[in-house]
Formats: C-alpha cells, sequence, structure tokens
C-alpha cells in the first residue's frame, strides 16, 4: 500500500514536471514567434522604405557634391559608431545626426525643406528609413546613398576620422615640422570627448637646455600624452609652456605642466580672460569631457607679459610676441627668427572657417594682419591645422575678412539688417570645416559690429 502510494507521488510530481515543461516550452515557442513577426515586420519596413525612396551610386554623389556646396549630407550613424568603425565622410558638407535624434535636429542643419539631402549610414539598414521620415517631414530633394561608409572608404576617398591615434589621447602624434620643431595637429572640428579635446595644435621646440611647450592643452591627460610623446624624441625636460591665448585648449592643461616644474607663460590678457571666466571654461569642459577631465585644474600663469617676451635656450631666441588685437584675448605668436619659423596661434586660420566672437573686432585684426605680414616666415603653424605658408593664411584669414567686411559693409550701404546679412554669399569658403557652424554667425557678428563703425 506505501509502495502503491509513493509510486502515486512520484508520478503526480513527474506530471507536474510535464506540464510545467510544456508551458514553459509554450511560452518560449510564443516567444520565438514574436521575435520571428517583429523581425519580418523590420525586413517589411525597410523593404517598403527603399520601395519610395531615391538611391544614388557612390559615382552619382561625387557628382553632387562637387556641384552643391549647399547640398547636405547626413550620417545617421551614432557618434560612438562612428569612432569605433574609423570615421566618417570627408566632405564640408557632411554631417552627423543620428537617426534617433533626425526628427529633432534636421531643422537647425537643413533650414530649406527644398535643399537636396542625401542620407547614408553604414550597411543601408538606418538610412533608408532616415530618408522615408524626411520625405514625410516634407522635404522635397532626399536620396539615400545605399553603399554607405564603408563603399566610400574602400574606394579611397575622403574619410573625416574622430581620432588618428586612438592609443594615446591625442587626436595625432607630433610631427617633425622644422628642426628641433615638432607638432601634434588637432581635429579642425570642434573638441569632443573622442576627440580627446586635442583640436588645436600643441607645438615644440626642442633646444640642447630644454623644451619649450606652445599650448598646455584642453585638460591634464591631454598635457600629459604630449609629454609622453616628447619623452620618445628628447631627454631635455620642458622648462617652458605658452599659451597662445586665453582658451581652454590653450590653458587648461597648464596643471599637469606646472606639476612637472614648468614655469607657465603668458600674454596679460589671457590671464585677465582665465581669471574672468577661466572656472566658467573648466567647468564646460569637464561636463563634455567627463572622466578624461580627471585632475584637470585651473591654475595662472608664472610669467606674464604686455608686448614681448624673449626665451633664450640652449642659444636659441624665441620671441613671444603679442603683434595686437586679432582673434582672442592675449593672442600671441611665437617666432623663430633663425629659422624664419612662427607658431601663430589663433592669429592667422586656413583648413577651417575662422570663428568670430564677441570680443573679436575685424577692423584692428586687420591692422594685426600688416604687421604679422611683416614677420615675412617662411614657416607658419597655425592654431588650426597643418604647417603651411603666409599665402595660404591670407587667402583664409585676410582674404576672407576683407570679402566678409566688404560684403556687410555694401549691405549696410544699400540699407539692409541683420536678416539679410545671415544670407550674404560666403560660398567660395563653403568647403572649410565648420563653415555650417560659423558662417552665419561671422556675418552676423560683423554686421553688429560695423553697423558702429
Amino acid at each position: 500500500m506505501a509502495v502503491a502510494c509513493k509510486t502515486r507521488q512520484v508520478f503526480g510530481i513527474l506530471s507536474i514536471g510535464l506540464f510545467l515543461f510544456l508551458v514553459s516550452a509554450g511560452a518560449f515557442a510564443q516567444k520565438a514567434a514574436k521575435q520571428m513577426s517583429a523581425l519580418q515586420t523590420s525586413d517589411a519596413m525597410l523593404a517598403a522604405a527603399k520601395g519610395e525612396i531615391q538611391e544614388v551610386t557612390i559615382g552619382a554623389l561625387e557628382k553632387m557634391l562637387k556641384a552643391n556646396r549647399d547640398m547636405a549630407l547626413i550620417d545617421v550613424r551614432t557618434r560612438r559608431e562612428i569612432s569605433v568603425v574609423g570615421g566618417t565622410i570627408g566632405v564640408h558638407q557632411n554631417q552627423n545626426i543620428p537617426r534617433g535624434w533626425l526628427e529633432f535636429r534636421i531643422g537647425d542643419a537643413v533650414r530649406n525643406k527644398d535643399t537636396p539631402i542625401v542620407v547614408y549610414c553604414g550597411t543601408n539598414q538606418r538610412s533608408p528609413l532616415a530618408a522615408r521620415t524626411l520625405m514625410k517631414m516634407g522635404y522635397t530633394n532626399v536620396s539615400n546613398y545605399a553603399g554607405g561608409f564603408f563603399e566610400w572608404r574602400k574606394a579611397g576617398l575622403p574619410v573625416e576620422v574622430g581620432d588618428k591615434a586612438p592609443e594615446t589621447a591625442l587626436f595625432s602624434k607630433p610631427v617633425k615640422v622644422a628642426d628641433n620643431v615638432w607638432s601634434a595637429i588637432g581635429a579642425t572640428a570642434p573638441g569632443t570627448y573622442e576627440n580627446g579635446g586635442h583640436n588645436n595644435n600643441l607645438s615644440f621646440i626642442i633646444t640642447t637646455d630644454g623644451v619649450v611647450v606652445v599650448n598646455a592643452g584642453d585638460n591634464y591627460q591631454l598635457a600629459s600624452a604630449l609629454h609622453d610623446e616628447i619623452k620618445k624624441i628628447t631627454k631635455q625636460k620642458v622648462k617652458f609652456v605658452v599659451l597662445e591665448n586665453g582658451q581652454g585648449h590653450a590653458a587648461l592643461g597648464s596643471s599637469y605642466w606646472k606639476e612637472q616644474g614648468a614655469k607657465i607663460i603668458a600674454h596679460e590678457d589671457a590671464v585677465h580672460e582665465l581669471k574672468e571666466r577661466g572656472l566658467d571654461i573648466l567647468a564646460r569642459m569637464k561636463r563634455r569631457m567627463r572622466e578624461k577631465a580627471a585632475k584637470t585644474e585651473l591654475v595662472m600663469p608664472d610669467i606674464i607679459f604686455a608686448k614681448e617676451h624673449i626665451i633664450e635656450l640652449g642659444g636659441t631666441r624665441i620671441e613671444l610676441r603679442n603683434l595686437g588685437p586679432a582673434h582672442s584675448p592675449g593672442d600671441i605668436v611665437t617666432w623663430l627668427p633663425k629659422s624664419r619659423l612662427v607658431i601663430s596661434g589663433d592669429v592667422a586660420f586656413h583648413q577651417r572657417l575662422l570663428p568670430l566672437f564677441g570680443h573679436t573686432d575685424t577692423k584692428t585684426w586687420l591692422e594685426t594682419w600688416k604687421i604679422f605680414e611683416g614677420l615675412k616666415a617662411k614657416i607658419i603653424i597655425p592654431g588650426h591645422g597643418k604647417a603651411t605658408t603666409y599665402d595660404q593664411v591670407t587667402k583664409y584669414t585676410q582674404d576672407y575678412l576683407v570679402y566678409l567686411r566688404a560684403k556687410i559693409g555694401k549691405l549696410i550701404e544699400d540699407g539692409g539688417g541683420l536678416k539679410e546679412a545671415y544670407l550674404i554669399d560666403q560660398s567660395p569658403y563653403s568647403h572649410l570645416p565648420t563653415f555650417r557652424q560659423l558662417a552665419k554667425r561671422n556675418a552676423g557678428h560683423v554686421f553688429r559690429a560695423m553697423e558702429f563703425e
């Protein structure tokens, strides 16, 4: 009797177990069916989108980009993805609006709904959906580049990368510009988490008695990474760090260099800028760089000068000069008379559209330019972009300022207003990085200034 009872208990337990198994298997099957249904739905959505949109080939896209400087090429991948997989298409019309933010940000990027727009991604899955979305929003000239970034890169066409030296905090490693002069060229884009805040040039001069660094860098970590590269090239200690102005990417790395025993040198106007706005500049950098901002603190320069400061080091004469007002408070140039090389800082631009800030006086900048021209430099390391010649920086600094001021002057003479200033034709400079972000803002700044000249 006891055996029979135990047998019924065992069978009962087995029955319950079998029941639970069948329920679980059924639930699993239902879940799998739902997933398959969702997969089929996404495939159907993608197929439907492709049936409604217009696609362009790589050849057609190349022609469009050459023929239309005002078109918009939109990479709908995430910034993280772009950084990890090796960049984005390197043309001035290109901009990044992640697919998840497209509906919210497209209005700021493309104001005229008839503007030609081409969207792309990496594997042609998000961009067809993005193209259809823009069409539904009323944009009338939308295409999808189906080949995407990977086809473009494989074809050897221009690519812009977020980081050329991923193994270091630097955007790119130092390159030799002249005898004993090196520069780590920063990104032409604004400072970002991905490029480590390295969007300006960090240069250094090696002498037999020490090293002079020009620009402290955007943060402690970036300054340390630059120092690591310097130590690979020379055993000489860094004795001086020169701040080309009071901007964050020139000055905030000073806390690292002071720890190394270097003396920080800056113009008095740059020091005033750091005292007045330094904590705000530091706070913005910390929000942008997050953990990469660790150990960065605001410190003040040790040596402050008004017009000129001379460094005689290891038989090398290095002249720090304030030539007059230019782009930013405290702008200086670092002049090496023997080699006729100048580290111009933001007095001269050539590979990005120069930005005009509230404190920038374009009229006095042009007066300062005449003194800069008098240096007769053979090699120029600008604040941003590769080392170049006087002709190049003249074209994109002096000539741009003259061009824009002439256009604004004519507009004011004809009774035009600020609204018309934003529409002034600046297309000769539209191939430059940051054109989309800065051109209209620059026109507005010049208009407001020239109204009262």
